[in-house]
This record gives C-alpha cells, sequence and structure tokens, in this order.
C-alpha cells in the first residue's frame, strides 16, 4: 500500500496548476468525525495542512446535532441490543465489550484534550446521567437477569446494579413507577455513572481548536467531485454555495465525514472497495417534553427492549439529556421514511445512490428486509394516540399535553454485500478505505459518534499504516490504553477510569457543583468555548 510521506505540500512551488489550493488533506464534512480526525492530526502531525469543507453554514448540523441523537455516550451499558440471547437463552457479550471498550477510548481522549486545552468545561459537553435497561415480563425478566450476570463480572462493568424490586425501582426512576401495575414482573439494570453527550456542543469546540491551530475551514463549500490524478493525489471540485463559485482543492488524503453524504461522495470517488455498497435512509422522531416537573423528576437514560421483528435502531429509550446547560427529556424513537440522505439533503439521494455496482445487493435487501418495511409503514401511519401508548410502558401516566413531536437526524443504514453476494442490512458502522490509503470515509449510525475516536484511529492506522508505528508513542501519551483491553487489565482501567471521571467533572468529587446539567455544573469559565462565535465562514 503506497504510503502518504507527510511532507507540507502548501508552499508556491508545490501549488498545481490547475489548483487554487493544494494541502495534505481534506476533511469533507464538520461533524464529529472530521472534527476529531483533525485534533488527532494537530497532535501526531502538526506540520500537515488541513482544510475543512461543510456544505451548511454551521457546525454539527446533521447527526452530531444533539436534537438529532440520543447523546447517550454509547457504552453497551444499558442498550439491549449489545447483547443478544442466543437459541440457547445465553446472553452475548462479545459486542458489548467491544462497544465498551472503544467509548473508554474516547472518553480517555477527551480527558486529555481537556487536560491540555483543547476542550473546554467538559461540563458543556459531557455530563454524568445513570444509563439503566429496563423490562417487563417474566421472559425478559429472566433474560435481563441473565444479562447483568454475564456483564457484572467484566472489568469495564465493574459496578452495574440489578433490581427486581418494586421500592428500589420506585427509588431509581420514580417517574416510572406512579401508577404502575407491578403485578407484571420488572426489572432494571443501572450504572451510575454513565454519560450524556452532546456531541454539537464537543464538535464545535474541536473546531475552534482547528480554527486556532490554523486549519482552513470553509463553510458554504460543498465538494461536487472527487478525481483521482495520475500522481495519486485527489481533485476535488468545491463549489460555495452562497456565490456558485466553483474552485479545485488539490489534497493528498480525503476523509468523507459526511454522514448520510459519505455514500453518494465515495461513489462519485469511483473506488473499488465502495461497490456492493448502498444506503437505507430512516428518519427519526422523538417526543420531546415541555414539563418542567416531568423533567425534573427523571434523571437517567432507561433504555428498553425493541418490538419483536423490529429493528435494532427502534430501541425505545427514555432519555435524560443535558443541552446548552439545560436538562430535557426525550422519547422514542419513532422511525418515519424519506428518500434523502440527510435532513438538509434531497429527495433523490436515495435513487441516485442505485448504481450497476450494488443495485444487486439493494433488491435483495428489499426482498429480505418486509420486516423493516412493515415496520416504517406501521411507524409512518401511526397516530398521536398511539405514540403515547409507546410511552405509557415506561411512563403508566404519561399525557400527551406534555409532549411535543420532533424530528430528529437522518440515518442512512449501510447495506453490503454478504454471502453469495446477496445485500444484508447492517446497523453499525464501517468504514471504506481505497487499498492505496489516499482516502476514506464513514458509512453507518449508531454507536457512531460514541466511538468517533477509535474510528478515527483505524482510518489512520488503515491509510497511513507506514507512519503509524511512529506515532504510538504519541498515541500511548495521549490515550493511556492505546493497543491494549482494558478489560483484562483491572488495574489500569481503575486508573483510567478514574483519570477520566476526574477530568471530566462525572463524579460529585471531582466537579465545583452538582452533576447532571445544573447551573453550577455547566458555569462556563473565561474563555472556554464559543465556537459559533470564533469559527469563521470562509467566503
Amino acid at each position: 500500500m503506497p504510503k502518504h510521506d507527510g511532507r507540507n505540500q502548501s508552499n508556491a512551488a508545490s501549488q498545481s496548476s490547475s489548483a487554487d489550493q493544494t494541502v495534505d488533506v481534506a476533511l469533507i464534512g464538520a461533524g464529529i468525525m472530521s472534527a476529531t480526525l483533525g485534533s488527532l492530526l494537530t497532535e501526531l502531525e502538526p506540520d500537515w495542512t488541513v482544510s475543512l469543507f461543510e456544505r451548511l453554514d454551521a457546525a454539527a448540523s446533521e447527526s452530531s446535532d444533539p436534537w438529532n441523537n440520543a447523546g447517550t455516550g454509547h457504552s453497551a451499558l444499558c442498550e439491549l441490543n449489545y447483547t443478544p440471547q442466543n437459541a440457547d437463552g445465553s446472553v452475548s457479550i462479545d459486542k458489548a465489550l467491544d462497544i465498551n471498550e472503544r467509548f473508554q477510548v474516547s472518553r480517555q481522549y477527551w480527558a486529555y484534550a481537556v487536560e491540555k486545552g483543547i476542550l473546554g468545561n467538559p461540563s458543556r459537553f459531557i455530563n454524568r446521567v445513570p444509563h439503566m435497561s429496563f423490562v417487563h415480563g417474566a421472559d425478559n425478566v429472566s433474560y435481563l437477569r441473565k444479562r447483568y450476570d454475564a456483564l457484572a463480572s467484566q472489568t469495564i462493568f465493574k459496578g452495574m446494579e440489578y433490581t427486581e424490586d418494586k421500592d428500589t425501582f420506585a427509588e431509581w426512576v420514580p417517574l416510572m413507577a406512579r401508577q404502575r401495575d407491578f403485578s407484571d414482573p420488572i426489572a432494571l439494570n443501572r450504572f451510575d455513572l454513565g454519560t450524556d453527550v452532546d456531541f454539537g456542543a464537543l464538535t464545535r469546540q474541536l473546531l475552534t481548536h482547528l480554527g486556532s491551530f490554523g486549519y482552513d475551514i470553509r463553510f458554504g463549500h460543498e465538494v461536487l467531485n472527487l478525481k483521482k490524478q495520475s500522481d495519486g493525489r485527489w481533485k476535488l471540485t468545491v463549489r460555495n454555495v452562497r456565490t456558485g463559485a466553483k474552485r479545485n482543492v488539490i489534497a493528498r488524503f480525503v476523509f468523507v465525514g459526511a454522514g448520510g453524504g459519505a455514500l453518494p461522495l465515495l461513489q462519485k470517488a469511483g473506488i473499488k472497495e465502495i461497490n456492493g455498497f448502498g444506503g437505507f435512509p430512516i428518519s427519526g422522531q422523538f417526543l420531546r417534553c415541555n414539563n418542567p416537573d416531568l423533567i425534573e423528576q427523571h434523571e437517567a437514560k432507561v433504555y428498553g427492549k425493541a418490538a419483536v421483528g423490529a429493528p435494532p435502531m427502534s430501541v425505545p429509550h427514555l432519555d435524560t439529556r443535558v443541552i446548552g446547560n439545560e436538562r430535557g427529556l426525550l422519547f422514542g424513537p419513532y422511525a418515519g421514511w424519506t428518500p434523502k440522505f440527510l435532513k438538509e439533503g434531497k429527495l433523490t439521494d436515495l435513487f441516485l445512490s442505485v448504481k450497476p455496482n450494488n443495485i444487486m445487493q439493494m433488491m435483495s435487501v428489499g426482498i429480505h428486509e418486509m420486516g423493516l418495511t412493515k415496520y416504517l409503514i406501521e411507524q409512518v401511519v401511526q397516530s398521536e394516540q398511539t405514540r403515547i401508548n409507546a410511552l405509557a410502558e415506561f411512563l403508566p401516566d404519561a399525557e400527551a399535553k406534555d409532549w411535543e413531536l420532533i424530528t430528529a437526524g437522518q440515518r442512512v443504514q449501510t447495506i453490503r454485500t454478504g454471502k453469495d453476494t446477496k445485500g444484508v442490512l447492517e446497523f453499525g458502522t464501517a468504514i471504506v478505505a481505497a487499498e492505496d490509503g489516499s482516502i476514506a470515509g464513514l458509512l453507518g449510525a449508531s454507536p457512531g459518534a460514541s466511538t468517533c475516536v477509535p474510528a478515527m484511529l483505524e482510518v489512520l492506522e488503515r491509510c497511513f499504516s507506514s507512519r503509524y508505528p511512529s506515532w504510538q508513542k504519541d498515541l500511548e501519551r495521549i490515550i493511556p490504553s492505546a493497543g491494549r483491553q482494558l478489560n483484562d487489565e483491572p488495574g489500569l482501567y481503575d486508573e483510567v477510569w478514574d483519570w477520566t471521571n476526574k477530568v471530566l467533572k462525572l463524579t460529585p468529587d471531582s466537579a465545583s457543583g452538582p452533576q447532571s446539567g445544573s447551573a453550577a455544573a455547566n458555569a462556563e469559565a473565561p474563555g472556554d468555548d464559543t465556537i459559533e462565535e470564533e469559527v469563521s465562514v470562509q467566503p
């Protein structure tokens, strides 16, 4: 695999005659993935030149926006779809362990970034909110007990609690206990030090750092096309969406972190690795609580089980959020459908993504995923009362007047080649990288943003494999568990866990005030983060 030598190509002598700009790295999309990759490069290769292009006029306006996702620090503490029950009744925890390990890497980088001043007050983007799993019915209670037994002994799940007691239930989630019929068996898993993450605020803080570091950040600029040149570099055609003016940018490496827009751009790039990949868009809706008294009475991210036959992304959850110093409460998701790949996308997105190299896979998924089709139809046509009935499983006394329906983000689930060239629909994330390491992109959804740091480290390792060993010492300084498994090293885990909790102000003794979005916990230190004002929109 040809590797990049990392030499700064921004001086006049290296400019291509057909380019308005030549850079080492071009980042497409101003979401959490591009922001994370860019911030890692400031540490690993501070001399590289980097440009970032965003079609919209603001950062983190699509999937990274806090109202477009659940904000769960996805670490498999409460998400039951990461711990499926096997045919013999046992519970598989491999995926849960993997996702938790990945989130630990993200936490370590954020703690490092706070200590170094890359990020400001951590309470602006991460807060302690307990994570819980909730089930009812004898069979589901039996499953949750098995899940707890399988996870509680693992190092990285140390501290998990379990109860079937109605009084403890009422203590942990008093709002959910009101008017509940406890003749129906219930059970809760709880992890007290779970987190809520505002990925929009986190993204904006990281982009502020990139701007102050000297990176060229251009909002209102759309990448129309990517073409590989004979010298191995990429020629990007970029259009200013306000003036219509076009310019060419030559980049040695390109990362496509454009959310639902990543698939079309990688298809335009023409790399063989994207062959067979397709996308299926699903929009999300949530009920948002408008009653301050209810919001105050619930402090947890409580995840249930998806209905039989429903896809994994339909897992219902009653979700405390901390956004802009204010606590909120969401319930959902309810699925919707549109052919757009982005919330601000086009109605032709899905149809234009169908290519000769993926049409068989997409047709195969269409034939074999009739359950998903049925689920989406039912979701689209459901009434307000049907939504409230779903909420009543969590809040028995729920009233429609306390809730409003909001449209959340657009997700594009990945379709890829499975057995016998048939298409399979995946509900995770996938990194697609060219064989020569000159371009990469991220497709898919959950756990997504929560694993942004390990995902971007994977991009760096795959695309810069000859340079990656030289970064190891820096990475170990930035991320103490780099290349190791915390679950296998209890001593290292305790050290890392205590450090990240302290720096990120996630325990009562590490914060200057109460947790979970209170004014004291979120009081802004002078000069902390005002990214909206600090990152300018380049003409």
